[in-house]
């Protein structure tokens, strides 16, 4: 592995890492910070949200382990710029997971006590995250010991640590999440209304999406020319198939047994299929003409002979609006949703101030200086 190929190896680790978290954090912009180096300090300054500071301990350790996992499955010494060069990048994404989380949070909180002087806030604060607190250990602490397969607190911090987090860590990264759901739960309508008159303009608007092809779905006996010494005997046993079926009166119990095509193990049952999508032409050309749930004659083609019964065919035209409303109306409230969450991030964004050493990456952020982030 090349020391190009060792960072991106880290940077994808970390950044799938970040986006199963589901904070919504936006990615890491293109400018600011490239050429940086991470300060050294586990207690240096690398973002601050409102009043709270985001230390380079909170999330250094996660990316040392990362780092220390890939070099050892690949056996290589990594050139220290490199190394360097990888944390800077591993960082930008943590970084603002974790500012959108400590926002959320603030958000939370000042919603909570408004204007009330420090020692009200203090106080909110620590009664919200004692509740949070509860809430991981009877949800969050039991996944993880099951995950890691001990029900000794020591022994899980240990083996969490060995993964760049701690016990400690994990239960800060709940709080934070736990307080945001809140926030945003209280200022999102997750049931909007949704009128007559939005699911006909959508429908309107959208009508090119609603249109259907011709389709249709259809049970299928086949035999193929390279199974037999002649096509006299295909043909033969097709016949023998179909009478079979014809006076038994189950085309898919026969299909199981003897039917020669892919499909055969599922009784030859095609479900729906668009016109124009087959191989086989003469075989399309039957299916879309002729009548349903009667059997055909014997269709030839390139590959061998087939029976088969048409059980729904659907002509090309667009789906009339009693059909696809009920379908609509999830589409316009899953939009009202997720504008509203954008417009309650954007709010959050101009209520609560933000210094980060990457303030590219957080919309509205202010630059923190690297000397006030080595607390110099």
């Amino acid at each position: 592995m090349s020391p190009r190929q060792f960072l991106l190896v880290l940077f994808v680790s970390v950044a799938s890492t970040v986006s199963a978290q589901g904070t919504g954090a936006q990615a890491p912009g293109a400018g600011g910070g490239a050429n940086m180096e991470l300060p050294e300090d586990p207690a240096a300054i690398i973002a601050v949200v409102g009043q709270t500071p985001i230390l380079l301990g909170d999330l250094m350790p996660r990316i040392d382990a990362k780092i220390a996992e890939v070099s050892e499955k690949t056996g290589q010494e990594i050139p220290e710029e490199y190394v360097k060069a990888a944390k800077v990048n591993m960082m930008r994404p943590l970084l603002a997971s974790a500012i959108q989380n400590k926002m959320m949070r603030e958000a939370f909180l000042i919603d909570q006590v408004g204007t009330q002087a420090a020692d009200k806030r203090a106080e909110a604060d620590a009664t919200l995250t004692s509740k949070a607190r509860m809430m991981f250990f009877e949800s969050e602490y039991p996944e993880l010991a099951k995950q890691y397969k001990t029900e000794d607190r020591a022994e899980l911090d240990r083996l969490l640590r060995e993964k760049g987090t701690s016990l400690a860590s994990r239960q800060r990264e709940f709080v934070d999440q736990m307080l945001g759901h809140l926030y945003i739960r209280s200022k999102v309508d997750r049931e909007p209304k949704v009128s007559i008159a939005e699911i006909n303009e959508y429908y309107q608007t959208n009508r090119e999406a609603f249109y259907k092809p011709t389709r249709a779905r259809w049970e299928q006996m086949s035999v193929m020319f390279d199974r037999y010494p002649s096509r006299e005997e295909a043909k033969q046993a097709i016949w023998e198939m179909g009478r079979e079926a014809y006076f038994g009166g189950n085309l898919q119990a026969v299909a199981r047994e003897k039917s020669q095509e892919p499909f055969a193990s599922q009784g030859g049952l095609h479900d729906w299929t668009t016109k124009g999508s087959l191989a086989s032409t003469k075989l399309e050309d039957q299916i879309f003409s002729i009548p349903t749930n009667a059997m055909s004659e014997v269709i030839e083609d390139d590959d061998g002979y087939h029976i088969i019964r048409v059980l729904d065919r659907e002509e090309a035209g667009v789906v009339t609006l009693s059909e696809v409303q009920d379908e609509i109306r999830g589409k316009i409230r899953e939009e009202k949703i997720s504008k509203s969450q954008r417009d309650v991030l954007e709010s959050m964004q101009h209520r609560i101030a933000i210094w980060s050493i990457f303030p590219d990456d957080v919309p509205g952020a202010q630059p923190l200086p690297i000397r006030v982030a080595r607390l110099q």
